[in-house]
């Protein structure tokens, strides 16, 4: 019997799938399981790693919030997005990876019992953090359509309430790719003033959207600037998962738990990972380098598309992943997954525990397969769902 934190917080599901795909040995299996890429880091990163191997300094504990160079590059980085300045000394800590960064912004701001907002379907590994923090996830429908998936900004403000600590958001979402706008930030201002819950924003990917629109966030809204807590991470944008570096920005009086919580969770990140990470948010290219990236992205996801015209798929505008609504087909998330790991050679996830509404829904990620690896596809689905 697991302790009573466990009670309500299911496996995530990938790591199932992907152990099976592991087990088979099989490289004619389709990897679509995983938010893995192939697409490499930067050059400048993989340069910075290799030299910092020999420093002494980088093999150290200390600083426990970060290295100086690291949080001045994350708050530049977060500054320049949100049109806000804040202190690297004062409002940055960097963490073990954005997810290590999220829970320990919810252990800081969540009170046991409190609700946090946050959208449906949604990446399951959040919500569990919720509950592992002690609150309790107060779910808003993104609501899939002809053009992608939509949340309705009056659904969104109407969840927060005298019981909300915090509202988590993310643009693009994972995993369904749902891209929020200026008009949310404007629904949800009063009632996260009124009720004095946090904004945590998870921006993982919040520049991997498709198209010229350019990224969001809440903290640039001139009433939410104070109360938004921004969580980023090199995982997605930069594609340095096994780096292990994040970044938590916020509001200095808040900023001190933070710091406290993650001195007392995971103590501090990986030592020779962070000059390159400084390094890859600082580069002049930069920007260029997360624009090809998400292109590559994009292109695949458009070729996915194509290929499984007439399935039940779902349009994101933007991330590394699509969703097929497996219920409009007949079938749960778990036979779909299963006939197309047996019949298709094709790894993929169903969606338990990822919200009320995830277990209709199998997750594809394109951001691990090139073109020339999915010319089949439309083939693998016919023999394993048709």
């Amino acid at each position: 019997m697991p302790v009573s934190r466990l009670a309500h917080i299911p496996g995530i599901g990938v790591d199932e799938v992907g152990d099976a795909a592991d087990a088979a040995a099989n490289p004619n299996i389709l990897r679509l399981e995983n938010l893995d890429t192939d697409v490499p880091p930067p050059a400048v990163a993989r340069l910075v790693t290799h030299a910092a191997v020999e420093d002494d300094d980088a093999n150290s504990y200390l600083p426990f919030q970060g290295t100086r160079s690291l949080r001045e590059a994350a708050t530049e980085h977060v500054s320049a997005i949100t049109g806000n300045h804040y202190e690297p000394g004062s409002q940055c800590v960097s963490v073990a990876g954005g997810l290590n960064g999220i829970l320990n912004v919810l252990l800081a701001t969540v009170e046991p019992g409190q609700e946090v907002v946050i959208c449906d379907p949604i990446y399951a590994g959040l919500v569990n953090r919720i509950r592992l923090a002690g609150g309790i996830p107060r779910h808003v429908r993104c609501v899939p359509g002809e053009r992608g998936w939509v949340t309705d900004p009056a659904e969104l403000a109407a969840a927060i309430g005298p019981q909300t600590a915090a509202v988590l958001l993310m643009s693009p979402a994972m995993p369904t790719g749902a891209v929020l706008s200026a008009a949310h930030f404007d629904a949800i201002a009063g009632p996260v003033n009124r009720h004095g819950a946090w904004v945590i924003w998870d921006a993982a990917m919040e520049r991997l959207v498709f198209g010229t629109r350019p990224p969001v966030h809440p903290g640039s809204h001139p009433d939410l600037a104070s109360r938004t807590i921004t969580v980023g991470s090199a995982s997605k944008e930069l594609r340095m998962i096994g780096w292990r570096v994040g970044w938590v920005v916020g509001p200095e009086p808040i900023m001190k738990d933070i710091g406290l919580v993650g001195l007392t969770n995971v103590v501090c990140q990986v030592g020779i990972a962070q000059e390159a990470v400084a390094a890859a948010l600082r580069d002049p290219g930069a920007t260029q380098d997360v624009a090809a990236a998400t292109q590559i992205w994009q292109q695949r996801c458009e070729h996915m598309l194509g290929q499984l015209d007439g399935y039940p798929c779902i349009r994101p505008d933007g991330g590394w992943s699509l969703l097929i609504d497996c219920a409009a087909m007949g079938l749960s998330a778990g036979q779909a997954s299963q006939r197309l790991f047996d019949r298709a050679e094709i790894a993929a996830t169903p969606m338990a525990g990822w919200g009320p509404s995830g277990e209709r829904y199998l997750r594809f990620v394109f951001a691990n397969e090139p073109i020339e690896r999915l010319g089949d596809l439309r083939a693998r689905f016919d023999a394993a769902l048709a």
